[in-house]
């Protein structure tokens, strides 16, 4: 009786094994044919893509997914890369009254994370007017010997349309508190009531004023996207003028070409998940806030102005940034002018991403590389 049971079990530990090998074989021919098919697949894309850029001009790119970077980019990063669009990035408010509401429903939102903000960064805000202009003194309740009779005049970002009063101070106070200056972060009037040259002119005016009691060699000017524009925007006028310039000026992913032109604005279209396109909000702002005046205008557009003479300029920036090849052709233009200019770009960022969470060891760094530029170059 033992034999037959002995059979009966290597029978089946037979049949086990090759069931086994023909589930091996099986994996391994599915595995082949689907390296087989993504090589062929491969092959196809290539030569319709070959075909479609065939000719000179355009680029034809085709349709791709792009997953989130992992390479030097923090988890807190990679969560901000990762998420949705905006829900405002196609916007399209159509009278002033539109305007005001999504200007105000998200003024709210960034308004409500300043308390938290000042007291993580140990940061103090009052308010004050200089030459009629709403601003905001931004002081770190330590400030170091070397920063203390340097001075650095803020200019806040939005698209010439978001961020009134305190919404405009994240990034004012990131620069207080990383960098450990004092900071005056410039309140300036925006569309729908008061289009170009409204916010230079109370740029400018606060600029003059800050003059009268600071030497310029202990002053410096920052700002992102929109203030990145207009921080260069003030330099050429400010030579315009004949007024003393900055020490130093940190033109943050400057949206210093405000029309539809550089090849990021294409490239990086759908990629950018804060501006995201163009002819969204984004547009539509840029016309608001020129209000017929040319796109082409040195102070609208700083691209388009004489660069030299400039003083020492960091820029920052993204390689998913809608605005990458605004920063680069502002690099670009700066060095060919013959100006020190330092360009930071980060792995996987969308546009201004370095600023908008304190937690991300990647917006200490950005802007701790801001404040010991201007410490080169401030003087104490």
């Amino acid at each position: 009786m033992r034999q037959p049971q002995r059979a009966i079990v290597s029978l089946s530990l037979l049949s086990i094994s090759l069931l086994s090998i023909s589930l091996a074989l099986a994996v391994a021919t599915s595995c082949a044919t689907a390296r087989a098919q993504t090589a062929a697949s491969y092959d196809e894309l290539a030569k319709r893509e070959a075909a479609a850029n065939a000719e000179d001009g355009k680029r034809v790119a085709p349709l791709k997914s792009i997953g989130n970077p992992s390479a030097e980019v923090s988890p807190d990063m990679q969560a901000m890369i990762g998420t949705p669009y905006p829900p405002h990035f196609n916007a399209d408010p159509k009278t002033p009254a539109e305007w005001k509401e999504l200007i105000d429903r998200r003024a709210k939102e960034a308004i409500a994370n300043i308390p938290a903000m000042k007291a993580k960064l140990g940061v103090k805000v009052e308010e004050t007017r200089l030459a009629g202009v709403h601003c905001y003194i931004v002081t770190p309740n330590k400030i170091a010997l070397e920063n203390r009779r340097r001075l650095l005049i803020h200019v806040h970002g939005g698209g010439y349309v978001f961020g009134p009063g305190e919404a405009a101070l994240p990034e004012a106070i990131m620069m207080a508190g990383f960098g450990g200056y004092k900071v005056i972060s410039v309140d300036y009037r925006m569309p729908p009531d008061f289009p170009y040259p409204a916010a230079m002119d109370d740029a400018m005016a606060v600029w003059k004023e800050v003059l009268k009691s600071h030497e310029r060699h202990r002053l410096a000017i920052f700002g992102t996207s929109t203030g990145g524009a207009m921080t260069l925007a003030m330099v050429l006028r400010a030579r315009d003028e004949k007024l003393p310039l900055p020490a130093a000026i940190a033109p943050g992913t400057p949206w210093s070409d405000i029309d539809k032109i550089g090849d990021s604005y294409a490239s990086n279209e759908w990629v950018d998940n804060v501006l995201v396109t163009w002819d969204g909000w984004l547009g539509r702002a840029a016309k608001l806030y020129a209000n017929g005046t040319s796109l082409k205008n040195p102070y609208i557009s700083p691209i388009y102005g004489d660069f030299r003479g400039f003083p020492p300029t960091i820029l920052t920036s993204g390689t998913r940034d809608l605005f990458l090849s605004n920063t680069v052709r502002t690099h670009r233009k700066l060095r060919r002018a013959g100006v020190i200019a330092d360009l930071n770009v980060y792995e996987g960022q969308s546009h201004a991403q370095y600023q908008m969470n304190i937690d991300a060891p990647e917006t200490k760094e950005a802007f701790t590389d801001i404040a010991k530029f201007f410490d080169r170059y401030l003087k104490q």
